[in-house]
């Protein structure tokens, strides 16, 4: 029960902090608000751009292209041969009929030279559409599928997909950097604006000391007061999420620049962004202000 008591007159001291030092708290709080905005940022970024990365994966395939002169039993052995492929994820059969039919359907052009074929005069190959587990590795599927017998040709966009693949990694890693840094140059500035409020209270400190008044009843308040810093500091960052990447996914229809560049869809996503952003402040807040007294009182 005096545990309690304690507890919740330290809650009570830290939020008088709060107001009782105004300037230095809204300090504090507009630097928080600040780099959470551009936490926020980076981890839309950060989690688009893995998106990014799973749907070209999803949507990317090889193709493969089978001899013309294949029989159905020489198609079965190439399926078997394909599936024995430890990269291999699913496996679609498209026959040059079909093809034929999509080209037909897809251009008036296509529909007229195709229409004046008979079956026998069909140049077009039946396909094996494959897509792979792993995006890295479907160059050497590529290859180990293009030496199968009967095979005649294998496209999956070449060199396109590996740049794109290269280039959402190594913007993914940046802006996990960018979200460490960001988050603690947030943990330095509650340190110092902590340090700050100690040095004003220094009198009011010694003596608490003076008095008896233990290590963790002294650093309590400091601890709630970076709380509470830290929570008020992500209120805006959380807003703005919330209704900024709203807006942005409503204004664009969830895709930047084609159909393999979609965003992610706004719920839950910026709800759990915002629950991020709330436990980095809060937590951020209480480890800055732990630092500060523990360094600073040396206690």
């Amino acid at each position: 029960m005096k545990n309690i008591r304690i507890l919740l007159r330290n809650i009570r001291d830290g939020f008088k902090n709060v107001f009782r030092n105004l300037s230095l708290s809204v300090a504090s709080i507009s630097c928080i608000t600040v780099t959470l905005l551009l936490v926020s940022v980076a981890i839309i970024g950060s989690l688009n751009v893995e998106n990014f990365t799973k749907l070209i994966s999803d949507d990317f395939t090889i193709v493969a292209f089978i001899e013309n002169k294949a029989d159905e039993e020489k198609e079965e052995k190439i399926l078997k041969e394909i599936k024995k492929l430890s990269n291999i994820d699913t496996i679609t059969y498209t026959s040059k009929k079909d093809v034929a039919k999509e080209m037909k359907e897809s251009s008036e052009t296509f529909n007229s030279i195709i229409s004046s074929w008979n079956e026998d005069e069909n140049p077009l190959s039946d396909t094996y559409s494959i897509k792979v587990k792993d995006l890295d590795k479907i160059e050497k599927t590529a290859e180990k599928i293009k030496k199968i017998d009967g095979i005649e040709i294998v496209k999956y966009g070449e060199g396109m997909v590996d740049s794109m693949v290269s280039i959402f990694d190594i913007i993914k890693k940046i802006l996990i950097v960018i979200v460490a840094g960001l988050v603690i140059v947030t943990a330095f500035l509650i340190t110092n604006t902590i340090k700050i409020t100690i040095f004003s209270r220094q009198e009011e400190i010694e003596i608490k000391r003076l008095v008896g008044a233990s290590n963790l009843s002294i650093k309590q308040p400091f601890a709630i007061e970076g709380l509470i810093i830290g929570i008020l500091g992500s209120i805006i960052p959380i807003l703005a999420t919330i209704y900024g990447y709203s807006f942005l996914y409503e204004k664009t229809g969830g895709k930047i620049f084609s159909q393999f560049i979609r965003l992610v869809k706004p719920f839950p996503f910026v709800l759990n962004i915002s629950i991020v952003l709330l436990i980095i402040g809060a937590v951020v807040g209480m480890i800055g202000s732990n630092r500060a007294v523990r360094k600073y009182l040396k206690i």
